[in-house]
């Protein structure tokens, strides 16, 4: 096995393994990290899969604004408890 092989294996892994772990985290800034976690680690598969076009779509709105986006609403939510 070629080690281009073997990293993009491991990356496929680690995007499953955050992909659940967000779905099933009972904390919500925990699974708002690891969302902002995976838009980059999908932005990292992007760029193996020779788009750098979706890649850099992917980091700025999946990982970036989304997850600033999210981060924000988690802190009104804090607030009104």
């Amino acid at each position: 096995m070629s080690s281009s092989l073997i990293l993009d294996l491991l990356l496929a892994a680690i995007l499953l393994w955050i992909a659940i772990r967000s779905l099933i985290t009972p904390d919500l800034f925990h699974a708002i990290v690891l969302f902002m976690i995976f838009g980059l680690l999908m932005a990292l598969a992007w760029v193996r899969l020779d788009a750098p076009d979706i890649a850099l779509a992917e980091a700025a709105i999946g990982a970036g604004l989304t997850g600033a986006l999210l981060l924000d609403t988690i802190g009104y939510l804090d607030r009104d408890h």
